[in-house]
């Protein structure tokens, strides 16, 4: 029999327990599950990183992968904690926008939120949300718990600034989500989003508010060495790139910093 699979993504570090505890929980209610860790590396607090990172990661894993994502700044408030249903598994974690990218990614079936007692540990922290609802919720899915007993369905979801791309019919506008460790500058704008203006690979593509026309290539090595291009990376985001450079210093992005790009 195929061992359920359980991801993690935390902010939690792992100089502490924190990560062995969640293990604990889910092994203690499903023991045959297998876990895998995503990352517990996740600047602390910056729910963006975290979303990234999962959306990059989550679609690499089969088909019903139950992913649970902690990065949680308001836990114990009024946020509520979230079970979302995709077409490829689910994915667990508070309602604050943290599993946003990666859900829409998969397409979502359903949204619930998690109220039913029953599933968390019996003594709910105000401050480890991540050990006492969502790594038990987690478990009680890989052992094959009905979504619908876990909490009622619900159609409203945080959709932070970082997840929303505006387009018409001349001009695609979003934000810068990441600049990796090579300096490219990842967008949240998808190839997706492109449908219909007329986008393709091989044109010129101008960034407003940077005044630079960026040629759309497939590869870093279709510009010369130093020059700047566009294209669509391996995680399905658009970035914005220097070949063998460094494209947040040689346009001085920062994250969040807004970008459109104009036929």
């Amino acid at each position: 029999m195929t061992r359920p699979i359980v991801t993690l993504m935390t902010d939690f570090g792992l100089k502490d327990p924190y990560v062995a505890e969640m293990k604990g929980v889910i092994l203690g209610i499903c023991p045959n599950a297998e876990i895998v860790d995503v990352s517990h590396e996740i600047e602390k607090f910056n729910i963006r990183m975290g979303a990234y990172v999962l959306a990059s990661a989550s679609p690499y894993f089969p088909v019903g992968t139950i992913n649970v994502a902690v990065v949680d700044p308001r836990v114990g408030t009024e946020r509520r904690g979230l079970c979302i249903k995709t077409a490829r598994g689910y994915f667990i974690g508070p309602d604050n926008g943290v599993l946003v990218l990666a859900a829409r990614t998969q397409g979502i079936k359903h949204v619930r939120a998690i109220k039913n007692a029953k599933f968390l540990l019996p003594n709910v922290s105000h401050t480890f949300h991540g050990r006492d609802v969502f790594a038990p919720i987690a478990a009680h899915l890989a052992n094959g718990v009905n979504p619908s007993d876990i909490g009622p369905e619900t159609r409203k979801m945080v959709i932070p600034e970082f997840a929303k791309v505006v387009k018409d019919k001349k001009r695609v506008r979003g934000e810068i989500l990441r600049l990796d460790d090579f300096g490219n500058a990842v967008t949240n704008i998808t190839e997706k989003d492109f449908e219909g203006l007329g986008v393709y690979r091989g044109s010129t593509l101008k960034v407003d508010g940077v005044q630079r026309r960026l040629r759309f290539c497939e590869t870093y090595g279709e510009v010369e060495v130093g020059e700047p291009l566009a294209l669509i990376g391996s995680h399905g985001y658009l970035e914005i790139s220097v070949n063998q450079g460094d494209a947040s210093e040689n346009f001085r992005f920062k994250v969040g910093d807004k970008i459109a790009f104009c036929l």
